[in-house]
């Protein structure tokens, strides 16, 4: 079975339960977050051995996390468990409804976790250096390489090493706060050392200064292929051969937002491994994020593999004719 890998930091995630300002809560929803373990637990999901590569703090936090991506099928032989530094935490505060034009917001608090932590002694586990070395993609993303120096130094280690019949990925994951009086340029020089670089079209701008697809091939020439999200228009795939591939994205009764991302990545990546061309991929990853876009929290069930090949086999006309509500395939009779 073909191995991925997905490094980076997961935290606990705390929420009002009911849809009232923070400092009114009094029930918070403990849940965990984190890209790159979003990317592990679809990967898995679409069939593949997939493993996380993190640390976490000897606390109920690091527990809960480590539970929750063994429950969705992820390995956790390459975590390290920290005895003093603590597991990550984030609050998501929902979008209230007095103020719905003022989005949710998070508050984070992540400085001097325990994943940030991670450096290039990280590579000298035997674990991690087993799981590394036998994985088919090994999957990055720049919030790591945001948390600290010891955790960019693990990185570019990560993307300078011999290839040996790998593929490594990089979403870019634009965190404002994250790189807020930060060379953001590292991000650049990060994705070019990549095989496969994710984006999406509105962090683009922050994370390169621009959304132009040419001008973003040409700061990223190295890739084998960039993908830029187009947010609810399309997925855009640029090979370094210089051929294009548009897929349009799937019409979507949005519940939330949150995860779509990674959802897609899971499925463009997973798209990959198995051989599929570049329209199929980004099909998969349309596919994923649509079923995430239609539930509550970070991961939407995929339809089951006969509806998904159906799916991703149809003409062009009936791939624009889908719509999904409820985690629902339906085509729309006259569209």
């Amino acid at each position: 079975m073909l191995s991925a890998v997905c490094v980076g930091e997961t935290m606990a995630m705390l929420t009002p339960v009911h849809a009232v300002p923070l400092h009114l809560a009094t029930e918070l929803h403990f849940g965990v977050g984190g890209a790159e373990s979003n990317v592990a637990m679809g990967l898995a999901a679409m069939g593949l051995d997939t493993h996380w590569v993190s640390r976490v703090g000897h606390d109920g936090f690091g527990t809960r996390i480590l539970h929750e991506l063994q429950d969705h099928g992820v390995g956790v032989s390459g975590v390290e468990v920290d005895q003093s530094l603590p597991t990550g935490l984030y609050v998501k505060v929902p979008a209230q409804e007095s103020d719905p034009d003022g989005g949710s917001s998070v508050l984070y608090y992540r400085q001097g976790s325990a994943a940030s932590a991670m450096g290039r002694d990280t590579l000298s586990n035997p674990a991690v250096s087993a799981l590394l070395e036998n994985a088919a993609l090994i999957h990055l993303s720049g919030i790591t390489a945001a948390l600290s120096p010891e955790c960019l130094s693990l990185l570019e280690a990560i993307l300078t090493s011999p290839r040996n019949g790998r593929t490594i990925s990089f979403d870019v994951n634009w965190r404002e706060a994250l790189w807020a009086g930060q060379d953001r340029s590292v991000l650049q020089r990060l994705a070019n050392l990549a095989d496969v670089v994710l984006v999406g079209k509105d962090e683009a701008e922050h994370a390169f200064g621009t959304t132009d697809e040419a001008e973003l091939r040409h700061m990223m020439p190295d890739p084998k292929v960039l993908v830029i999200k187009n947010e609810a228009i399309s997925a855009i795939s640029l090979d370094r051969s210089g051929s294009r591939e548009e897929v349009p994205a799937l019409s979507v009764a949005v519940v939330e937002p949150v995860g779509a991302g990674d959802s897609f990545a899971a499925g463009y990546l997973s798209g990959m491994l198995f051989g599929l061309g570049q329209k199929e991929r980004l099909r998969r990853g349309h596919v994923a994020a649509a079923c995430t876009l239609t539930v509550h929290g970070d991961r939407g069930p995929l339809p089951d593999a006969a509806e998904l090949a159906a799916i991703l086999d149809s003409s062009d006309d009936v791939w624009a004719a889908i719509h999904v509500e409820d985690g629902q395939f339906n085509t729309r009779t006259g569209a």
